[in-house]
């Protein structure tokens, strides 16, 4: 990294590092006042709006925790893609229904399917499972800490395909520095007074609006890029903990990534452009526009499903026959076999069939498989609000 490309506002300076020169950024907060357009305050106003509108369908809507689960999914899945992986949606569901499906055959096989360990479904249950514990530890007490990152950093890691892991250190600080591109981050001696002081500014309130101050930290750990590998994705994690942590979310149903992934050149342009030239107001603006877009997404996403919900409750609920009740339980299970209705409603492989047949003819259900035998379906309408492109950006 060429000393003459950092600029003279350039939060940040290089130190020597043998034939090299590392990038060490100064603490937060910045060390020049932030001077925001009256367009950014505008912004601002519109990512709290939409935050409090996506807290108030979160407490109000009784949705099943399978649908939160669902929303959480299409964060993992953004998240993995943003590292390359190629994630199938079917896939994490199939494994699923197919756990599902044996536990009720056999209770004491309490294992995931094989599949679960292909090197792109692994990423996103990792991903999953770390917001999971990285809420509960909230919900217990705990502070963003050393630990719980390093805790949430093996968990995210572990199990996942050598070839997608580019580091030995899962759990701890990087041991080697690690390049990106021509840009060389911290060194590891250097990693953990930088860290001590991020952590810091964050637990004692930071200095500005919440949403800003998330914004500074998330630039910071991407900058310092304490791990050897994972650092994307548990910056992204970390993003989601904070706003649950700030009260911003009643759970973990901002799915930002979408957004980075949407507009990954301009995401690493803007990061770059506040190490070289301090620009932190033009990435500051990103960062909070993709909160607003990303909340009010999820917001339309949720009634979207909710509409639906309450659609097939008039048209199927109140009675007793299987392809009703089937009906009202999609939201329970999006994705299913003939086993799986067997299992839940208790009857013959034939009524399960014709269920599923019926409800196949009414659109709700598609078969996904495209197998003589063994056959998968999954709720063609839940699927498709879920996988949407965009639809308010």
């Amino acid at each position: 990294m060429d000393e003459r490309e950092i600029g003279a506002l350039a939060p940040g300076r290089l130190i020597p590092y043998g034939r090299e020169s590392y990038y060490k950024p100064e603490p937060l907060p910045p060390s020049r006042a932030l001077d925001f357009e009256a367009s950014f305050y505008e912004t601002l106003a519109d990512a709290t709006f939409w935050l409090g509108q996506l807290s108030g369908v979160s407490r109000e809507l009784e949705f099943s925790p399978v649908l939160y689960t669902s929303l959480l999914r299409k964060e993992a899945i953004e998240s993995a893609e943003i590292e390359g992986a190629d994630v199938d949606y079917n896939a994490l569901y199939s494994l699923e229904t197919q756990a599902f499906d044996s536990i009720s055959n056999d209770p004491s096989d309490g294992t995931l399917a094989s599949a679960s360990n292909t090197k792109d479904t692994r990423e996103v249950l990792n991903y999953e499972q770390a917001i999971e514990d990285g809420i509960a530890a909230l919900d217990d007490g705990e502070e963003l800490t050393v630990d719980l990152m390093h805790a949430l950093h093996e968990t995210l890691l572990t199990g996942v395909s050598g070839d997608r892991v580019e580091t030995d250190t899962i759990g701890a600080y990087k041991t080697v520095p690690n390049h990106l591109g021509g840009f060389l981050p911290p060194v590891p001696d250097a990693v953990d007074g930088l860290m001590e002081a991020l952590i810091t500014y964050y637990r004692i309130g930071g200095r500005y609006h919440p949403l800003i101050d998330i914004g500074l930290f998330h630039y910071q750990f991407e900058t310092i890029h304490p791990y050897g590998d994972g650092n994307g994705r548990l910056g992204r994690l970390l993003i989601t903990l904070q706003l649950y942590d700030t009260g911003y979310l009643q759970r973990p149903n901002l799915y930002l990534s979408e957004y980075f992934n949407r507009n990954k050149p301009e995401y690493i342009d803007r990061m770059r452009a506040v190490r070289y030239d301090g620009t932190w107001e033009a990435w500051l603006s990103f960062f909070v526009r993709g909160i607003a877009q990303q909340a009010e997404e999820s917001v339309e996403r949720t009634l979207a499903l909710d509409r639906l919900r309450r659609r097939y409750e008039n048209e199927y609920g109140g009675h007793s026959y299987t392809k009703n009740k089937l009906a009202c339980t999609l939201f329970e299970h999006p994705y299913l076999t003939t086993k799986t209705v067997q299992t839940l409603f208790d009857v013959e492989q034939s009524t399960a069939y014709r269920a599923i047949s019926s409800l196949e003819d009414d659109g709700l259900l598609e078969e996904v498989t495209g197998k003589g035998r063994n056959k998968e379906y999954r709720a063609r309408e839940i699927f498709d609000i879920l996988e949407q492109p965009p639809q308010t950006y």
